[in-house]
């Protein structure tokens, strides 16, 4: 069974920067890929970044392009999202996940794709 483990969430100003951990069991570093995901209240969840096991591709939302950045130590079997410039409307619970499948079904934007999710960290940007 597939474990992920988000931390680092917490309260900033905006403009301010967090970086949040998924700690991921060993079998999970098999995994083809891993994201990022974000619910607000009252929204459905949405993309914010994503990338392969290999950590050659990279792909992110263009509501954060530029100023988040998604990247993984497979020797921790950790995935980072360094979060910079932080607004208000990221405010949000942030959810890890990865899939095991060897290909790519939906997209690495769609949640369709990952069979395995954490249990989110709350990120809050005061104005």
């Amino acid at each position: 069974q597939v474990q992920l483990l988000e931390s680092g969430g917490g309260l900033v100003q905006a403009g301010g920067s967090l970086r949040l951990s998924c700690a991921a069991s060993e079998r999970a570093f098999s995994a083809f890929a891993s994201a990022w995901f974000r619910q607000a209240p009252g929204k459905e969840r949405e993309f914010v970044a994503a990338i392969s096991w290999s950590g050659r591709i990279t792909e992110y939302s263009d509501s954060v392009k530029g100023r988040f950045t998604i990247s993984k130590d497979s020797a921790k079997y950790t995935v980072y999202l360094q979060m910079n410039s932080l607004k208000p409307e990221d405010t949000a619970v942030y959810y890890c996940a990865t899939t095991l499948k060897m290909r790519i079904d939906f997209g690495f934007d769609n949640v369709d794709e990952y069979e395995y999710w954490g249990q989110g960290t709350q990120v809050t940007v005061s104005s």
